[in-house]
């Protein structure tokens, strides 16, 4: 009876230690579960954040970008007398521009197109110079941001987002470019500005008698506000080339 009575309690308590290890092991199951959706959680909370912070950048019209015009710390137009309409150069031949950064002149013949030309470049993967001015000469629109807002990640990513408002490759009136200036390209633009806009005028479309010019606009920051007004004003149609790409 003695036997029958400690081999029960052998049972009982190993049948305890069973239990207990049965419900270590859901617990930790538990713990591991909860963590993987943790992390599960996390990673679709950014991808979504991502998400809605590209979609606010790409909605909206021009003027939602950067700061209002009044703000902009931007100069008058400048407008000179151009020079070097289907004046093309051999690839590789570095042109000495008389103006910073240039707004028309002599350019290599290759011209930007197909997947070659989009609307923001980096430092990393900018054509040359004398490329984006035969895109000039079609009509385009060019942005330059100097070394101050390429260094500062909140400026850099405003530049961008505006550029993404011109999504069409095909339709002309999306011709604007984004393009950085550097050190290496030439002198920087006047005191307290890092960026500019450059269109190169036919000079028709504006009742120009003069002919043809180079425009140029430099502003302290960006404002949506301020390329609206200066594409409205210098359109794609006000170019030598504009039905070229």
């Amino acid at each position: 009876m003695a036997k029958s009575q400690k081999t029960a309690d052998r049972r009982a308590v190993v049948e305890q230690m069973r239990r207990q290890q049965q419900r270590q092991e859901r617990r930790r199951g538990l713990l591991v579960l909860g963590a993987a959706l943790t992390v599960g959680a996390i990673i679709i909370g950014v991808a979504v954040w991502q998400t809605l912070k590209a979609e606010s950048q790409n909605s909206g019209g021009l003027a939602t970008v950067g700061v209002a015009e009044a703000d902009a710390g931007c100069q008058d137009v400048v407008a000179r007398p151009a020079e070097g309409a289907a004046d093309h150069r051999d690839v590789g031949e570095k042109i000495l521009y008389k103006n910073v950064p240039p707004a028309n002149g002599p350019h290599w013949g290759p011209y930007l197109q197909g997947t070659e030309l989009r609307k923001f470049y980096s430092a990393d993967d900018r054509p040359a110079v004398e490329q984006l001015v035969h895109s000039l000469e079609h009509g385009h629109t060019i942005l330059w941001y100097d070394e101050t807002v390429a260094e500062d990640e909140e400026q850099l990513d405003e530049v961008e987002a505006l550029a993404r408002r011109f999504p069409s490759s095909t339709d002309p009136t999306d011709k604007f470019i984004a393009a950085p200036w550097t050190s290496e390209d030439g002198a920087g633009f006047p005191e307290g500005t890092h960026l500019a806009l450059t269109h190169w005028s036919m000079g028709g479309t504006n009742g120009n008698p003069e002919g043809q010019q180079g425009v140029w606009q430099y502003c302290e920051g960006l404002s949506g506000s301020v390329v609206e007004s200066f594409m409205e004003q210098y359109p794609y149609t006000d170019s030598p080339e504009p039905n070229a790409p």
